[in-house]
């Protein structure tokens, strides 16, 4: 069979948008499917403490709280540190080889230690005892208590160790053990979207891949994930060197392909040909998702997502597509960001700004989704330290912008 050949001069912007939305599932594809299911096809989600997860399996496959909430205690899916040491919110059949690509960020912390002048040998005896207290407790144990329960078993590296991040030997032994899998964090109050944690012992077994084999299944799941990546932007959610990400690419047998606007996009072989027959649909898809949501967070490429006339766009004298990471939530049609919003708990209503006036979908799917962060979350956080508070000035912009 003769490999398809794409034509340089249709993959234009617009067509890239619809097919990444495609690949992502936002297009109504997912629904009715499973946690496990739509991390796996879409990507892992994003986690820092905010409403992302919930959010992401919301919009592809109309997962409620009460659902995911059940997931994660089942562990059929599970918040884990995985590339760069980056938290996600994982299906389980990736929780060993996603702990494996993330080992390296896992120990880096201890050269630190190692110039606090800690050896390693307290470190793994530290990991043994925290690893005992887990298995005689009855209860996941948080940081504090576990601290209090080891007493002078954990070092305080006093104040030049607290300049440097590390006020203690003990996250340093949590993050290890997390990282092989002999512990895992649980969230206190069994949500995603709260940043409270206590620890639990745990025996995942061991991944079976070489770390070989685990950067390129990270590449190949990556690039079915986006529907085609350039090399710097699968280095930035990898963390992978150049040779790495070569070898990575040359093993999944990533086909090379150029763009209108001068990309060099790598895409997976069965991509290419899917993307040869792709038609982007005609008809309005309209989804709310978060800032960090996989389509925007995997390739960091949101000024991709704008038509050219609205590039200028600004909130608060900052121009949005300018911006690497976008401030507020994007509202979009098929893969382009055609608004912005943000969750006012106060008055239980999204704050949204549409660059033009809104159609009858944009309109329906503002208060879907509004009423289901009302229902379901309570207010819709960024990240961990997000709060009404903080966020007021940016709600008061684009309610000002909208009007």
């Amino acid at each position: 069979m003769t490999p398809a050949v794409l034509s340089t001069q249709t993959l234009t912007p617009e067509l890239l948008r619809a097919w990444a939305w495609h690949r992502q599932g936002l297009d109504g594809s997912l629904s009715g499917k499973s946690s496990e299911d739509v991390l796996d096809h879409a990507g892992w989600a994003r986690s820092v403490g905010g409403a992302n997860p919930y959010l992401t399996l919301f919009a592809r496959a109309g997962i409620r709280r009460g659902q995911v909430d059940r997931d994660v205690a089942g562990l059929r899916i599970h918040e884990l540190p995985t590339a760069r040491g980056c938290t996600y919110v994982l299906g389980q059949d990736d929780f060993a080889w996603g702990l494996q690509i993330g080992r390296d960020a896992a120990v880096a912390p201890f050269k630190v230690l190692a110039r606090l002048g800690v050896e390693r040998g307290e470190i793994t005896l530290l990991e043994e005892q925290v690893l005992h207290t887990l298995k005689e407790s009855s209860e996941p144990m948080d940081p504090k208590q576990l601290k209090d329960e080891l007493g002078e078993s954990v070092r305080s590296l006093g104040e030049e160790g607290k300049k440097k991040g590390a006020a203690t030997t003990l996250p340093t032994a949590l993050g290890l053990l997390q990282a092989d899998g002999r512990i895992r964090r649980v969230p206190l109050n069994g949500r995603l979207d709260q940043q409270r944690y206590a620890y639990t012992a745990w025996s995942l077994p061991q991944s079976t891949l070489d770390d070989d084999a685990a950067r390129a299944r990270l590449v190949e799941r990556y690039l079915r994930w986006t529907g085609g990546a350039t090399l710097k932007q699968s280095q930035w959610f990898t963390g992978f060197t150049v040779a790495q990400s070569k070898a990575a690419l040359a093993a999944v047998g990533a086909a090379e392909v150029s763009t209108a606007s001068g990309d060099a996009l790598w895409m997976l072989p069965d991509d290419v040909e899917r993307l040869s027959a792709f038609t982007p649909p005609r008809e309005e898809q309209i989804q709310l998702l978060a800032g960090t949501d996989s389509l925007v967070l995997l390739r960091r490429n949101s000024g991709d997502m704008f038509a050219d006339e609205d590039r200028g766009r600004k909130v608060m004298d900052t121009t949005v597509a300018l911006q690497a990471d976008l401030s507020d939530h994007p509202i979009l049609d098929r893969g382009r960001i055609i608004g912005l919003w943000q969750y006012d708990p106060a008055k239980e209503r999204i704050a949204a700004w549409t660059f033009a006036k809104p159609t009858a979908a944009v309109t329906t799917r503002i208060a879907e989704v509004q009423d289901w962060i009302r229902q379901d979350l309570g207010d819709f956080r960024s990240f961990s330290l997000d709060s009404p508070a903080s966020r007021q000035k940016r709600i008061d912009a684009l309610e000002a912008a909208g009007s």
